[in-house]
């Protein structure tokens, strides 16, 4: 014989449930939608990256697409200078390296390529003068596929025939700089 009727013990076990769920919280957060940054920061200042590779354009396509990827995260105003901002996000591009990957069966000509990107990157609190983040070897591989016939293993033919290919891979670059900020990993 019961004691209670059905319906209070169901009230009952969907509370003890709800109260279980609520209390086993992961602490893990939907990734993009947050920020490791402090609350001061509002304006971050992203100058031109400098360039120590063959290649002269690479710096401004770099920053424009960590600036943009930025600017789509919503939550801060970017601005190209360094001055009257909160915090300061400057960046060295020091090499970059092409080399083929796969090749054509019949000629063995190169079909598929890597490049490699090094850079040096850094985020300073300028009010505290304190470094944020900061990865001093930073490296992102992308693999792309060859368009022409042309040999893209020099960075200069790469970018000059591989457009889509420069696109991809900065705005990958540029997604996993800005992500690293700040989600902080």
């Amino acid at each position: 014989m019961w004691l209670f009727s059905r319906e209070p013990s169901r009230a009952f076990a969907a509370a003890v449930v709800a109260a279980a769920l609520a209390s086993s919280s992961c602490g893990y957060a939907l990734a993009g939608s947050g920020s490791f940054l402090p609350a001061s920061i509002r304006i971050i200042g992203i100058p031109l990256f400098t360039n120590t590779t063959s290649y002269p354009d690479i710096a401004e396509i770099l920053t424009a697409q960590v600036r943009t990827e930025f600017i789509g995260r919503g939550r801060y105003r970017i601005v190209p200078e360094s001055a009257g901002v909160d915090a300061l996000l400057t960046g060295q591009v020091t090499s970059i390296v092409i080399t083929p990957v796969a090749f054509t069966q019949e000629q063995q000509q190169a079909s598929r390529y890597l490049i490699t990107v090094r850079a040096n990157i850094e985020l300073l609190d300028v009010q505290k003068d304190v470094v944020l983040w900061s990865d001093r070897s930073l490296a992102f591989r992308e693999e792309y596929d060859s368009t022409s016939d042309v040999d893209t293993t020099d960075p200069s033919a790469f970018f000059g025939q591989e457009a889509g290919a420069v696109q991809r891979v900065s705005a990958e670059f540029a997604r996993a700089i800005v992500s690293s900020i700040l989600e902080a990993f």
